[in-house]
């Protein structure tokens, strides 16, 4: 656009970023401020909008590095002659326990960008759909399982768990141990008989 001003891309951008982050994680998404973060890093407003429009313009990008870091959670070295199920549980187990850390105090924040980023979406269910393609090839998951289907239901499994226990403050240990059995019994039903 004419006359737009363009946003620096520098090291107090990457600072910016990384100050919500870290307020957003002990305060809560909706409790940062362009006034806080400024203040944190003892700077002016203009050295914040001289790079970002806005903090949720920040606080997108701190969205997008802990996709990432969920995301890597799942590229775990995969042995595809060791226990599939247990690697399967090991894996979703990881990445609740991961979420805990960085979806604390971002909970609602994530739980929304979660659930209109497409493309987040749809790397997680190219990544499950291949482990139960692994599964099928391997014969331990059940040949006449919709992969599609089930990828789906397995997504909201353990999204909503983890954004249910997050949000009534269950303790991680707590969580996990409940997301354990529960998530056992889901396995178990694609197990090939």
């Amino acid at each position: 656009m004419a006359g737009e001003l363009q946003l620096i891309h520098d090291e107090m951008r990457e600072k910016i970023v990384q100050t919500a982050a870290a307020l957003a994680l002990n305060q809560g998404a909706g409790e940062v401020t362009v006034r806080k973060i400024i203040r944190e890093l003892g700077v002016t407003n203009r050295v914040f909008y001289n790079r970002f429009h806005n903090v949720e313009e920040v606080l997108s990008l701190v969205y997008q590095d802990m996709a990432i870091q969920m995301r890597q959670s799942i590229l775990e070295r995969f042995d595809p002659a060791g226990d599939y199920f247990g690697q399967i549980t090991d894996i979703a187990a990881g990445t609740l326990k991961l979420s805990y850390r960085l979806k604390l105090g971002m909970n609602q924040f994530v739980f929304i960008q979660d659930s209109v980023s497409a493309e987040n979406f749809l790397w997680w269910r190219e990544r499950i759909q291949g482990l139960i393609d692994l599964g099928k090839e391997n014969r331990v998951v059940r040949d006449d399982l919709d992969c599609d289907k089930i990828s789906y239901a397995i997504w909201c499994f353990i999204r909503g768990y983890n954004t249910d226990a997050l949000a009534r403050g269950i303790p991680e240990e707590e969580a996990v141990d409940g997301f354990l059995y529960s998530f056992g019994i889901l396995l178990d039903g694609m197990r090939a008989r």
